[in-house]
C-alpha cells in the first residue's frame, strides 16, 4: 500500500510541473525575402510570462517591442498568446543572417532560422550596344554581363526575339552578391545587319528576368547580281548588262571588263555594247568597291554564231601504210556538228576534232575537208592536204592517138612523192633517160611540172613525122623514187585528122536529126494513145495460155523478116491494134485448132495470166488457166467477157522486159486445168488478138526464177533455187513481173485464146 501512494503522488507532482513548465510552442523557420520586402520571424513560448529577446548571428538585439538600436526591427508581442515575432520592413542584404528567440528566465533557446535576402540582378549589360558594328565573315563574341545578382543570376540570349544556344557563363563572386557574365559567339553576315540580339537575366529574386537588347549593324562588301537583256543574242546585236549591287557602308563605283580588259568609260551600273563571238568565251565582268572591299561578277553572253576554225588542221607528208591523224577545231553556237571526209566525196570518216587514218596508201592522199555545220546559223569548211610517200603512179591514157605524117605526142603523166628520181622511155630498140643516151632525129623527149595535175611530172614523147612502124611499137613509161618504179605501156594508134568546121557541122546536124526523130516519136505516141482509148472488147470470159519453145532457126528466120527495132516500135506504140507484119508470124495450132499469137498479155497486163513453156526435146505440153470470175454483167459492152483494162499513161511495152530465160532444172509447171468446153463460153466474146512481138513476161512466175535481158541468159545450175531477189511480186509496176521460167538461150512464145 505504501508503495502505491507514493508513487501516486510522483506522478501527481510531474503533472503539475509538466503542465506549468514555459516551453515554445512555434520556433523561427528558415526563409527568403526579396530585397526591400517585409518579412515576418515567428516565436511563441507557452505558458511563460517573463522577458523574451532575439539574437542576430547571436547578438540581441534588444529588450522590448521597439528595438531602437534596429529601426527597421519590432517585436510583435500578444502576451496571452506567448506570442513573440520579429518583424523586419525592407529587408536589406545585411538582414541575411542566423536568428534565434530567447526566454532567459526559463532558459530557452530557439533553433537558429537563416533569413536569405534575395537581390534581382542589375540590368544586364551588352558591350558595344545598344548598336554592335561588325565586318561581315568576321567571327565576334557578344558579351552580356549580369551584376549585384544574388543568387547568381542565369543569362539566356535571345536573336529576333528566338532563344539562341551556344553561350558561355561565368560567376564572379563579389562577397554576398554574384556578377555573370555570357558570351555568344555570331558569324555576322551582309543580310544580318538591323539583327537584334537581346540578353536576359534571372535569378530568385525575379523570375521575369531583366533584358537588354542591341542591333547589328554589319558592314561588308557590296553584294552584285549582274544580269543579262536579252539572254541570248544573234552576233552584231546589242545587248545591256545590269549591275545590282548593295552595300554597306554605301557603294562607291562601278567598274566593267571583257576578259580581263577593263572597259574605259564604263563606270555605270548599266552597260550596252554590241555583242560578237568573243563575248561567247570572254566573259563580262562588274566590279563594285565600298569602303570595305570589293566584288567582281562575271557573266558569259549566249552568243549564236557562225563556225570560227579555232585549230587549223595542218598537211601531213607520211610513208605507205603508215598511221595519220589529221586534227582541226572549230567553235560555234548553238553546238556544232563537225564531220571530215575526203575531197570529192561525201562518205563521212569522222565526227570529231580528230581524223584517224590507219595504214594509209597512195590512193588515201589527197584533200581532206574539215567542216562544221552551225544549226541556223552556218557552215564553215577547211582544207588539210595529205601527201603520201609511194613508189610513182603513173595516169595517162594507155591508148594515144597520132596522125600519120604529122607531129604526134606520147604523154606520160607521173604522180609522184617524193618527186621521180628517174624517168625511162623505152620503145622499139630506143632507150631515153634524161642526161643518158642519144635519141633519134624523129623523136625528143621534154618534161615539164604540170600545175594542172597537182603538180606532177609531164614527160611527153614527140615524134616528128609519124610513120606507120610507129603505130607498131608500145611505148614503155617507167619512173623510179626511193619507194620504186611505176609502169604504163602506151599503145599509139593511128587517127585521121578531121577539120574542126566538120566536126562542129556533124555535131549540130545530129542534134537536129535527133530532135526531129524525137518529136516524130511524140506525134505517133499521141496517135496511138488516142487509138487506144477506144473500146476493147475481150471475147472470152475464159483465157488459156500455151506457150511453146520455138526452134533457134526460126527465130533467126523471124529476125531476117522483120528486125527487131521494127517489132519493138511496133510493139511500143500498137498494142491494141491488127499488124499486118506481125499477124504474118501467127501459126495455126495443130493440137487445137485454135489461133495462136506471139505471146502477149491480150488483157494489156490487166489479167495476171500464167504461160507454160516448152522445152526442145520434150513433148510439147500445156498449162491452161480459167478466169471464170470476171464477169461482167450482161448487156454492157464486152459483157460476160473480161473487164476493160483500166486506163493507162504507160503503153504496154512500159511494163514488158525484153528477155529470154532459163529454167531452174527442179522447177515444177502448175498442173493444168481441165479445158472448158466451148458451151461454157458466151457467144457474143470475140477472138482475144495480139500484134507485139514482144516477149510475154508480165505475168507472174515462180520467184525463184531470174530474168534476163535480150538473150545471152547463163543457164541456172540444176537444183539451185533462188528468192524472189530485191524486188518482189508487189513492185512499182504491177504489170511487170520480175521472173520467168523459159530454158534456153535464144526462142519465142506464144500464147492463144481459146474459144
Amino acid at each position: 500500500a505504501p508503495p502505491l501512494l507514493y508513487w501516486s503522488h510522483v506522478f501527481e507532482v510531474q503533472l503539475i510541473t509538466t503542465l506549468w513548465t514555459a516551453r515554445f510552442s512555434q520556433e523561427p523557420a528558415d526563409q527568403s525575402v526579396v530585397r526591400g520586402q517585409r518579412v515576418i520571424l515567428s516565436c511563441v513560448v507557452f505558458n511563460y510570462s517573463g522577458i523574451v529577446q532575439w539574437t542576430k548571428d547571436g547578438l540581441a538585439l534588444g529588450i522590448g517591442e521597439d528595438l531602437r538600436a534596429w529601426p527597421r526591427y519590432r517585436v510583435l508581442r500578444v502576451q496571452e498568446l506567448g506570442q513573440y515575432n520579429l518583424e523586419i520592413l525592407s529587408a536589406d542584404l545585411s538582414d541575411d543572417s542566423l536568428y534565434e528567440c530567447q526566454a532567459p528566465d526559463a532558459a530557452l533557446r530557439s533553433r537558429r532560422a537563416k533569413l536569405t535576402v534575395l537581390i534581382p540582378p542589375d540590368d544586364p549589360v551588352i558591350d558595344g550596344g545598344p548598336e554592335v558594328l561588325l565586318n561581315a565573315g568576321e567571327s565576334y563574341n557578344l558579351s552580356c554581363v549580369s551584376r549585384g545578382a544574388k543568387p547568381p543570376s542565369m543569362i539566356e540570349w535571345l536573336k529576333d526575339g528566338l532563344p539562341v544556344d551556344g553561350a558561355a557563363s561565368e560567376v564572379l563572386s563579389d562577397r554576398k552578391r554574384v556578377t555573370t557574365r555570357s558570351y555568344l559567339p555570331v558569324q555576322p553576315v551582309d543580310t544580318d545587319t538591323g539583327r537584334n540580339y537581346s540578353c536576359v537575366a534571372t535569378n530568385l529574386a525575379i523570375p521575369m528576368g531583366k533584358i537588354t537588347t542591341v542591333t547589328l549593324n554589319v558592314h561588308h562588301q557590296p553584294t552584285v547580281t549582274l544580269s543579262i537583256e536579252p539572254r541570248s543574242v544573234l552576233e552584231g546585236e546589242r545587248v545591256t548588262f545590269t549591275c545590282q549591287a548593295h552595300a554597306n557602308p554605301p557603294i562607291m563605283g562601278y567598274r566593267w571588263a571583257k576578259g580581263g580588259v577593263v572597259l574605259q568609260g564604263a563606270r555605270e551600273s548599266v552597260f550596252t555594247t554590241k555583242a560578237d563571238h568573243s563575248f561567247f568565251t570572254e566573259p563580262v565582268s562588274c566590279l563594285v568597291f565600298n569602303a570595305v572591299g570589293k566584288t567582281n561578277v562575271s557573266i558569259l553572253v549566249d552568243v549564236h554564231f557562225g563556225p570560227i576554225l579555232l585549230v587549223e588542221p595542218q598537211p601531213k607528208t607520211v610513208d605507205v601504210d603508215s598511221d595519220v591523224s589529221l586534227n582541226c577545231k572549230w567553235a560555234g553556237n548553238p553546238p556544232l556538228t563537225l564531220t571530215w571526209f575526203k575531197k570529192g566525196s561525201n562518205m563521212v570518216l569522222s565526227n570529231s576534232n580528230q581524223l584517224y587514218l590507219k595504214s594509209v596508201s597512195q590512193a588515201d592522199a589527197g584533200q581532206y575537208v574539215c567542216k562544221a555545220i552551225v544549226p541556223r546559223i552556218g557552215v564553215g569548211e577547211t582544207e588539210v592536204t595529205l601527201t603520201v610517200n609511194g613508189p610513182p603512179i603513173i595516169s595517162s591514157d594507155p591508148v594515144q592517138y597520132a596522125v600519120r605524117g604529122e607531129r604526134g605526142e606520147v604523154k606520160c603523166f607521173i604522180a609522184s612523192t617524193p618527186p621521180p628520181d628517174k624517168i625511162v622511155w623505152a620503145w622499139k630498140e630506143n632507150v631515153w633517160e634524161k642526161e643518158k643516151g642519144t635519141l633519134l632525129e624523129r623523136y625528143t623527149v621534154e618534161q615539164s611540172k604540170s600545175a594542172a595535175e597537182g603538180g606532177g611530172v609531164l614527160s611527153t614523147l614527140t615524134i616528128n613525122n609519124v610513120m606507120e612502124s610507129d603505130f607498131l611499137s608500145t611505148y614503155n613509161c617507167t619512173a623510179w623514187n626511193s619507194f620504186g618504179p611505176g609502169t604504163m605501156i602506151i599503145s599509139l594508134e593511128e587517127t585521121e585528122e578531121v577539120p574542126v568546121g566538120i566536126i562542129a557541122g556533124g555535131t549540130v546536124g545530129s542534134t537536129i536529126l535527133l530532135f526531129i526523130f524525137l518529136l516524130v516519136l511524140v506525134l505517133i505516141f499521141y496517135r496511138q494513145r488516142k487509138g487506144s482509148r477506144r473500146g476493147v472488147t475481150l471475147g472470152k470470159p475464159d483465157i488459156k495460155v500455151e506457150t511453146i519453145n520455138k526452134e533457134t532457126h526460126s527465130l533467126e528466120e523471124d529476125s531476117g523478116s522483120v528486125s527487131t527495132a521494127s517489132r519493138m516500135v511496133k510493139a511500143m506504140y500498137s498494142p491494141f491494134k491488127d499488124d499486118i507484119e506481125l499477124k504474118s508470124d501467127l501459126r495455126s495450132d495443130t493440137l487445137d485448132t485454135r489461133q495462136e499469137y506471139d505471146l502477149k498479155d491480150p488483157t494489156n497486163g490487166y489479167y495476171n495470166v500464167r504461160a507454160s513453156t516448152h522445152d526442145e526435146g520434150r513433148p510439147a505440153s500445156r498449162s491452161t488457166m480459167h478466169y471464170s470470175d470476171y464477169r461482167s454483167p450482161t448487156g454492157t459492152p464486152g459483157g460476160a467477157c473480161y473487164d476493160p483494162r483500166p486506163p493507162s499513161r504507160l503503153s504496154h511495152i512500159s511494163y514488158a522486159q525484153f528477155n529470154t530465160f532459163t529454167r531452174g532444172g527442179q522447177s515444177q509447171q502448175p498442173p493444168a486445168n481441165p479445158v472448158p468446153a466451148a458451151s461454157d463460153f458466151p457467144g457474143d466474146c470475140s477472138l482475144l488478138e495480139s500484134n507485139s512481138q514482144l516477149a510475154y513476161d508480165n505475168y507472174g512466175y515462180p520467184s525463184h526464177y531470174q530474168t534476163y535481158r535480150m538473150g545471152f541468159a547463163p543457164s541456172t545450175p540444176s537444183g539451185s533455187e533462188t528468192g524472189l531477189g530485191k524486188y518482189g511480186s508487189s513492185t512499182r509496176f504491177s504489170y511487170t513481173s520480175q521472173h520467168s521460167d523459159y530454158s534456153h538461150s535464144r526462142h519465142t512464145q506464144r500464147m492463144q485464146t481459146h474459144v
